[in-house]
């Protein structure tokens, strides 16, 4: 996956928003186009909870915007899309660092764009685990994102 220096630039500079950085999360990848995007969460004194594994908040945090983020600039300005809810399944302690990847297609935005041309809004479900490097699952996390044309 080849980064552009536009989406290079995002990177920086959502890796150094506050609230992201506070995660512990580093985007460390952003595809030219904005259609696949990945991130690690390392285990580290800030992302370190009571009994030393990763920190459940760290884990949703660093993958909380991404979607979101992804379809905002994908779609364009003429919708609007927020998150509406999100549930994360914890499956084993992460004991090192976490990685996940997001990816869109353009039949998936296409068809968005379709759907919301005959509906006044939807809500689509995305899936993503979080994985350590040999590809074994610690947690999933379920967004629902909730999008509209706006107002003319």
């Amino acid at each position: 996956m080849t980064e552009s220096f536009r989406t290079r630039l995002m990177r920086w500079g959502f890796n150094l928003f506050p609230a992201y950085r506070r995660t512990g999360g580093r985007i460390t990848r952003i595809s030219s186009d904005l259609m696949r995007v990945q991130i690690k969460i390392p285990l580290n004194w800030k992302t370190r909870n009571y009994v030393g594994t990763l920190f459940g908040g760290s884990m949703y945090g660093a993958v909380d915007p991404i979607y979101m983020v992804m379809l905002i600039h994908l779609l364009g300005p003429e919708y609007n899309v927020w998150d509406k809810a999100a549930t994360i399944t914890f499956r084993k302690p992460g004991r090192g660092t976490l990685y996940a990847e997001f990816v869109l297609s353009r039949e998936e935005l296409q068809g968005i764009r379709d759907e919301l041309a005959h509906n006044e809004s939807i809500h689509l479900v995305y899936t993503v685990d979080l994985t350590d490097i040999e590809g074994t699952v610690h947690a999933t996390v379920e967004k629902t994102l909730y999008l509209r044309r706006r107002a003319k």
